[in-house]
């Protein structure tokens, strides 16, 4: 806390003196948008932001930047309070205390990120929660800050991943495996098939698309705690891909948190789009390629982590050549229950990953 509060001072400080000396004051901060601004790739952590990076500046005296400067100002009065009082806020909190000023959510949601990043502060450490959106089940029981025991090994059980991650302990599970996977639909379902327990005892989440920052610190801090393999079942399309990616490797626009946040080790299980051609997924099931597809697969294709990744360069080739995508959902033309009964055991049995 008084790290924090510290930092909020320092900043504060910067400002009163530029206008002692009759200066504009200037808000500087890592640009968070540049890939120039990411470490020379390191497989081990992902995406990371290097100590020498171009740097952006928000000032009070540019009518383009004017705006976000106050705004960056007014919430980083309200992180003061609350580390002050040791009292949180949601996001959302933040916006609606203030509507017609922050104008929209992911004004705040940017804001939040570009005072984590500027503060060199985690987000979490600012007394500022996230919405959780992901659900978490299978062999797996903790106790929540507040002291609620939580516990998910009864069949079928699921719970939102909780808003303060850091705050979670007594972790207990017997899981030989975490299954990471996209969809929430996929999710139920394999939960109505019982799979946390038919194959062996495991974890399974889900971020519902793009995760939130506390599903990926779930993942992660299950991952450091339990140390067992993880795997994620995602899209045969390059929005599933994506997703994949935020997981193992972290984003440009968060890679001043890589460390806390990517799980490295995350093997890519399924579907793989050289499974398409060797289940004989019939045509008629698989979507073709828009351009909008075309675009993301070409930009993930020139990522510097995929020349690490040679079997995931050459499933993205064999995607990009038939300009065809699947959803989880196409193994269903085989039978309703392939999924469960015969794609996810005889791939974890047989190692059919990536």
């Amino acid at each position: 806390s008084s790290k924090v509060l510290e930092a909020i001072e320092n900043v504060i400080q910067d400002v009163l003196q530029s206008l002692a000396q009759y200066k504009a004051p200037v808000l500087t901060l890592a640009n968070r948008s540049d890939w120039r601004n990411i470490e020379q790739f390191k497989d081990s952590v992902g995406l990371q932001m290097i100590q020498d990076c171009t740097m952006t500046q928000i000032r009070i005296d540019c009518h383009r930047s004017a705006l976000k400067f106050a705004l960056m100002l007014k919430i980083l009065s309200m992180i003061y309070k609350m580390v002050q009082s040791n009292t949180y806020a949601t996001k959302r909190d933040i916006y609606y205390s203030d509507t017609l000023l922050f104008g929209s959510q992911t004004v705040v949601d940017n804001i939040v990120n570009d005072i984590s990043c500027m503060l060199k502060i985690p987000r979490r450490s600012l007394h500022i929660l996230s919405t959780s959106k992901g659900s978490v089940a299978g062999n797996l029981s903790y106790t929540e800050e507040d002291g609620t025991k939580v516990s998910c090994t009864c069949s079928g059980t699921v719970f939102n991943v909780p808003s303060n991650v850091e705050g979670i302990k007594n972790l207990i599970s017997h899981a030989k495996f975490m299954l990471i996977v996209e969809k929430d639909a996929t999710f139920q379902r394999l939960l109505d098939d019982d799979f946390c327990k038919k194959l062996s005892p495991c974890i399974m989440i889900t971020g519902r698309g793009i995760p939130d920052l506390n599903t990926r610190l779930l993942v992660r801090k299950l991952w450091d705690s339990f140390q067992i393999p993880v795997f994620i079942l995602v899209d045969a399309d390059p929005h599933g891909v994506e997703i994949m990616c935020v997981y193992k490797y972290g984003s440009v626009s968060m890679s001043f948190e890589a460390h806390h946040l990517t799980v490295p080790s995350i093997k890519w299980l399924g579907i793989l789009p050289s499974d398409l051609k060797r289940l004989n997924i019939q045509k008629e099931v698989l979507i073709p390629f828009t351009k909008r597809d075309q675009n993301k697969l070409s930009s993930i294709q020139n990522r510097p982590y995929i020349a690490c990744q040679p079997t995931w360069k050459r499933e993205l080739e064999i995607m990009a050549a038939s300009k065809l995508k699947a959803e989880i959902q196409a193994l269903t033309s085989i039978s309703s229950d392939y999924l469960s009964r015969v794609y996810l055991p005889n791939k974890l049995q047989f190692g059919g990953w990536l």
